[in-house]
């Protein structure tokens, strides 16, 4: 869902990194790009929905035909997932998505600045098998400039955050959302501010600022959660 294609392709490959997951076992598709998309989920195993400059909480009369486009894609997309209880992982934009499509409001409400943050397990965690054995507190990647106001109301929360509440949740079984990036790096990160630092996430002189915070970070859990996502579902 990213239109600049070196972010898009960065994204790509750090989840195949991360996910330890082999290209030729991926189908990949830049909504963004295409118009009326058929997925045929018998095909897959699991989705895996990425980032995006798109603000869902655009009026809808500011939104590109690109952004309608990919909504729409994922209103149909997220019925068919939903009803089947298909593993699917949003990432930020698609934790919003997912949000939204449970009827959550989607707003600036709890946006957090670019950089890494603490964030914490809840008691359900412990009964998860993407977070077995994890510290209760462990550090990941934000950056974002809107979430979920709510927990969707059949949602379990697994992950919490103080600036932001809804950091992961799953519905019923199989469909999991994070608000952080599991995908992400230093090095990603690094590249995502120099892309868009003009696009409201931050004020562009603070980018040497913002890069320094990530000096040497790592977020072995949360790069885990999916790594064991790919491994829990890829047949």
């Amino acid at each position: 869902m990213r239109p600049e294609t070196e972010v898009a392709d960065a994204e790509f490959a750090a989840i195949l990194k991360k996910a330890d997951l082999d290209q030729e076992n991926t189908k990949r598709v830049r909504v963004e790009q295409k118009n009326d998309i058929k997925i045929d989920l018998s095909e897959y195993c699991a989705v895996i929905a990425g980032g995006s400059p798109f603000d869902l909480s655009t009026p809808l009369k500011h939104k590109s035909d690109s952004q309608i486009s990919v909504e729409k894609f994922f209103d149909s997309l997220l019925f068919e997932i939903y009803e089947k209880d298909f593993p699917f992982l949003g990432a930020c934009c698609g934790n919003g998505l997912l949000g939204k499509f449970c009827g959550v409001n989607i707003s600036k409400k709890y946006a957090e600045a670019i950089g890494p943050i603490e964030v914490e397990l809840t008691d359900a965690a412990a009964f998860d098998e993407l977070l077995l054995d994890f510290p209760t507190r462990f550090k990941a990647l934000v950056g974002h400039k809107e979430a979920c106001d709510t927990l969707p109301s059949e949602a379990t929360l697994l992950v919490t955050g103080e600036a932001c509440p809804v950091q992961m949740f799953r519905l019923k079984n199989n469909i999991y959302a994070t608000q952080f990036h599991p995908e992400a790096d230093e090095e990603q990160f690094c590249l995502r501010i120099d892309f868009y630092k003009d696009y409201g996430y931050f004020r562009p002189e603070e980018s040497d600022e913002l890069k320094s915070k990530l000096k040497g970070v790592s977020t072995p859990y949360s790069n885990l959660i999916l790594k064991r996502f790919v491994e829990k579902y890829l047949k």
